[in-house]
């Protein structure tokens, strides 16, 4: 076994027993593997231990991969679009991603729905919430979502999905799971108004088991699977 289908393993140990914990499934939470500035050759790997749900953050590199695949006529992953999202590349997700995982305004969501190719299912929408309030980070504040899901849920293109946030770096496991409890209860007053909203994307390496206590659907693994990355390897968006 090699050092990423070891590391896979390892992560779904992780998923299985913190769900275990709460009294959830495993299967109720998505392991989402974050292969950006990771070549494909990586990507090959964790596919071949199983995994088909992949995160990038950067448009380019994350259609040059999805791409690559098609190519070699892997046709049963899933891409997800998990980085900040400028209008100008909103086109190049439309065209290929599975997922957004952040729509903060009605002007992106708007260009991602009039973009969305007609021969495609719509695309899946997150909202992307700035629920520690860090200047750094986008999304919108809790107060802002009744009014901006609805506005995406009207939009022919898209199929909103959830929500999703980027809580501040906390290494106690007890204000991690306060916050995640915060997104659980807008994530459940959402899900009970919209049919189609099932997703609720919180969780990385390191905090994991807390969002999965309070609720998490989908958990973004990069680290714990592929190993640090190098500043130097961030490609341009």
């Amino acid at each position: 076994m090699n050092d990423i289908a070891d590391n896979l393993a390892q992560v779904r140990q992780r998923i299985s027993a913190a769900a275990q914990r709460c009294g959830r499934s495993s299967e109720e939470v998505t392991l989402l593997a974050v292969s950006k500035t990771k070549p494909a050759s990586d990507v090959e790997m964790a596919i071949a231990a199983g995994q088909r749900a992949f995160g990038e953050n950067y448009v380019q590199e994350g259609v040059e991969k999805i791409r690559y695949f098609r190519e070699q006529r892997q046709t049963d992953l899933t891409w997800h679009f998990i980085g900040p999202l400028q209008s100008n590349k909103s086109r190049l997700v439309a065209e290929h991603f599975d997922w957004c995982h952040t729509v903060d305004r009605l002007r992106i969501a708007t260009r991602l729905s009039e973009q969305r190719p007609a021969g495609l299912a719509p695309l899946n929408v997150l909202i992307q919430i700035n629920i520690s309030d860090e200047h750094s980070k986008s999304g919108i504040a809790l107060e802002e979502l009744e009014a901006l899901a609805q506005q995406v849920a009207a939009l022919p293109g898209l199929t909103l999905r959830g929500l999703m946030a980027i809580p501040a770096l906390e290494i106690d496991y007890h204000k991690q799971f306060a916050v995640a409890s915060q997104m659980a209860v807008a994530f459940g007053r959402l899900k009970a108004r919209y049919s189609t909203v099932d997703t609720l994307s919180l969780g990385m390496t390191d905090d994991m088991e807390a969002a999965i206590a309070a609720g998490s659907t989908l958990v973004r693994i990069g680290t714990a699977i592929f190993g640090a990355r190098h500043p130097a390897a961030r490609p341009a968006q």
